[in-house]
């Protein structure tokens, strides 16, 4: 039967592909590619050329191990030599993919910036692997914080400086004239008194004195060395990604006119509650949370309230409360004609309580506290339910007559 040459030339297209497919080396593994771009080269050194590029998330076959470099094959069939530290194990890349999703719903606690590249790594820990980078001054949503041990690469031994020994200083010679007089002769030993024998009975004192030195000198006890911490953030990028980085590297995005008002504490949260026209110039309201210092297992320590005065032309402090354990979310609802919002404390009963407030014109008014439940492990996220509208408690619930004198004189 004879073939047409289109026909001819496709039978022989298929069996090359086919031959292609037996001869392809079969995989030892797989692995994702965790920078945003990740350059493939022909050979481990990394002035090799590039042979492919994979981008961050790809699926990589694992064709051979050399040291700490991997040669991987794309799914197009491209190969090409890595560092192993650049990529992700499948239950990386899962857990990586399950954070996003579950932290999709997490409110921001305001817009963070960097002033240098940041890397992003997949846990709050410094050997965890960096998947991906924070661009100079790019900016993220800050989602939680989290308090880690450094690690015990940090715990290293502590420097030991040599001392010099001391050697005592030798003296001069004293002259002495005419011969050398020896020293005098030692006195006889006295006697044994006529009661030895009653002395010679042990008594309680003698014995705890003889078993204490019989044991030696007791060693002081060393204090246990302290335990370095980091301070995390978990932050969203804007392609939805979400990872760790270092706390101290963040810089709150809040206006420098207000952000000049912290008192030198960071800043670990901020809001807009609303604007204020003042003539043709527009000011925003705002609600911050700050930090006198770091290493702590709470999120702020003080809350406030700027509002801007039409009548001085300035910001104003509406509300401001100091020396408290506050923990994420701030919750922020600027949907009403009223801002609202509602910040999560510690009692004195080490649960945690929700305190919602209103912004009525310049006055911060309470609204209700209610039990959230005990503290959750630092930095884990908290409810993220949205604010929901509450009304004024009835008197008699209130705790103290403070509280009812309070609640009739704000209606």
């Amino acid at each position: 039967m004879h073939l047409g040459r289109p026909v001819f030339f496709l039978l022989l297209l298929v069996l090359v592909s086919c031959r292609d497919e037996v001869n392809r080396t079969a995989a030892i593994g797989e692995l994702f590619a965790g920078p945003a771009t990740l350059p493939l080269r022909k050979d481990v050194s990394p002035k090799s050329a590039v042979t492919a590029t994979a981008k961050h998330g790809d699926r990589l076959e694992v064709m051979e191990y050399r040291r700490r470099f991997v040669r991987v094959r794309t799914a197009e069939g491209k190969e090409g030599w890595t560092d192993a530290r650049l990529l992700l194990t499948p239950e990386q890349m899962a857990e990586l993919r399950a954070l996003a999703k579950k932290s999709a719903s997490i409110p921001s606690q305001g817009l963070a910036s960097v002033f240098e590249q940041l890397n992003i790594h997949t846990e709050p820990s410094r050997s965890s692997p960096a998947f991906l980078q924070i661009p100079e001054n790019g900016k993220v949503d800050v989602l939680a914080h989290r308090l880690t041990p450094r690690g015990p690469e940090a715990n290293s031994a502590p420097v030991v400086r040599l001392v010099r020994p001391r050697f005592a200083r030798r003296t001069r010679k004293e002259k002495t004239s005419g011969a050398n007089i020896g020293p005098p002769p030692a006195p006889p030993p006295p006697g044994l008194p006529r009661n030895y024998q009653a002395l010679s009975v042990p008594t309680s004192k003698s014995l705890d004195a003889a078993r204490l030195a019989s044991e030696g000198p007791q060693a002081p006890e060393k204090a246990p060395a302290p335990v370095l911490m980091d301070d995390w953030s978990m932050v969203r990028l804007k392609d939805g990604n979400v990872g760790w980085v270092l706390t101290r590297m963040l810089s709150m995005a809040i206006p420098d006119e207000v952000a000049q008002y912290s008192e030198g504490h960071r800043i670990t949260s901020y809001f807009a509650l609303g604007q204020v026209h003042d003539g043709d110039a527009v000011h925003n309201n705002w609600l911050w949370t700050t930090l006198k210092k770091g290493g702590v297992p709470y999120d702020y320590d003080a809350f406030r309230v700027f509002i801007w005065s039409r009548n001085h032309h300035r910001y104003e402090t509406a509300k401001m409360e100091k020396n408290i354990v506050g923990h994420y979310p701030v919750l922020v609802d600027t949907s009403g004609s009223e801002p609202r919002f509602s910040i999560l404390l510690e009692g004195d009963d080490d649960q945690l309580y929700r305190k919602s407030f209103v912004l009525q014109g310049n006055r911060v008014q309470f609204i209700d506290r209610t039990l959230e439940g005990s503290p959750t492990p630092s930095g884990t996220p908290n409810s993220v339910a949205a604010v929901q509208p509450a009304t004024n408690p009835p008197a008699d619930k209130a705790t103290s007559w403070l509280g009812r004198l309070k609640q009739k004189w704000f209606r």
